[in-house]
């Protein structure tokens, strides 16, 4: 019996022990990313999860942040969500127009159909518009599973609430401030990507193409994986806003899951906005955060 009890005591110190070790690491890898985020001059939300053991840790976790294309990946689970349901098919052809290949924004879409007025796979829409950031895509997309409020209930009903989808890019290219309304919490985009890589919004088939997808990603190849191993898997979306007339970045993003070199997963997100910095010194910060990150989970 007495012996019980001393195995039982020096549990209890151990887990004591342990769990004032862990308080420290999150404590110390918090003050790493406040250091970096200082380099952004301008305001920086952090975000992780661990998807096999649910750690979690937060900087600025619940202020709002404009998404810029980063909304582009829950507009990717609405329509797969559609294509789980039998509403829609990757195979199927959506026709085009010309005008809806709009001139001044990103979209590798229209310099491959300059004329428009074509017929292209749902596959091939998707994959334009986040492996590629396309924006004239993504209203596409809006326009094919009813629009922003859709988007933005649907997301609200996987238990996803402090994100707001609002406007359009078309409207976003139009007015500055008209970005902001497209927001989100660092905390939600990492409980939303958590949601996602655990299989509780698509199917599996849908899951892992929209995973395969994501790591197809071409842009921000500086910020989630600008400082991690050569080959590592990322499966990201960034998000882009430019400078305005005073040299201030309204956002600047990458959201994501990385592969561990033990197999495991980390969500991660990095919302910078109001930056006066220049644009390669926040992709630096975001590639800093997330190094600083890596090397502590990789310890550990």
């Amino acid at each position: 019996m007495k012996c019980d009890k001393t195995k039982f005591a020096l549990l209890v110190v151990v887990l004591v022990l342990s769990s004032s070790y862990t308080f420290a690491q999150k404590d110390s890898l918090r003050t790493l990313i406040e250091q970096i985020s200082e380099k952004a001059k301008g305001d920086v939300g952090v975000c992780l999860i661990g998807l096999e053991n649910n750690d979690t840790l937060s900087f600025n976790g619940n202020r709002h942040f404009p998404m810029q294309s980063v909304y582009k990946f829950p507009v990717a689970l609405a329509v797969l969500t559609q294509v789980d349901k039998g509403m829609l098919s990757l195979d199927k052809k959506i026709f085009v127009k010309k005008k809806e290949l709009l001139p001044k924004t990103w979209s590798p879409l229209r310099e491959k159909y300059p004329n428009g007025n074509v017929k292209i796979s749902l596959n091939e829409l998707l994959t334009y518009t986040v492996s590629m950031s396309d924006n004239n895509g993504c209203d596409i997309l809006f326009k094919l599973v009813g629009g922003t409020k859709m988007v933005n209930d649907y997301i609200h009903n996987t238990g996803i609430k402090d994100i707001a989808i609002v406007a359009t890019e078309e409207e976003m290219h139009k007015n500055w401030n008209v970005q902001f309304t497209n927001w989100c919490t660092p905390i939600a985009m990492c409980n939303l990507l958590n949601k996602f890589y655990k299989g509780e919004i698509l199917s599996k088939n849908s899951t892992k193409y929209l995973r395969r997808v994501m790591e197809e990603t071409s842009t921000g190849s500086k910020r989630i994986k600008g400082s991690l191993p050569a080959g590592t898997i990322v499966a990201h979306k960034t998000g882009s806003s430019g400078s305005n007339e005073e040299g201030i970045i309204g956002a600047l993003n990458d959201v994501g899951i990385v592969t561990l070199p033990n197999g495991n997963h980390l969500a991660i997100v990095v919302f910078i906005s109001n930056s006066s910095a220049e644009e390669n010194e926040c992709e630096k910060v975001i590639a800093e955060i997330t190094k600083v990150v890596w090397d502590r989970y990789v310890e550990n």
